[in-house]
């Protein structure tokens, strides 16, 4: 799993999988696309005005939580 951000276009992208050669893209709301693989499997979501969806009131920190092992990693974002 990568998520990727574009401070160009205030765009991040959580990949899921690697993308077949063609997916199809849902739109949930103004801010949010879902790609789905022919199989019908999630390959990615697309948060538009991300730098608002990321920072949210957490300051901007990516919390990746093992629930198994009970760890968790704290990635700072960088400004925008």
């Amino acid at each position: 799993m990568r998520l990727s951000y574009d401070p160009r276009r205030n765009v991040a992208y959580i990949r899921f999988r690697a993308h077949p050669a063609e997916v199809e893209t849902v739109r949930i709301s103004d801010e949010i696309n879902i790609d789905l693989a022919p199989d019908g499997t999630v390959a990615g979501i697309e948060l538009l005005n991300a730098n608002e969806q990321l920072r949210g009131s957490d300051g901007g920190q990516l919390v990746v939580t093992d629930e198994a092992e009970g760890r968790e990693i704290t990635v700072a974002l960088s400004a925008a």
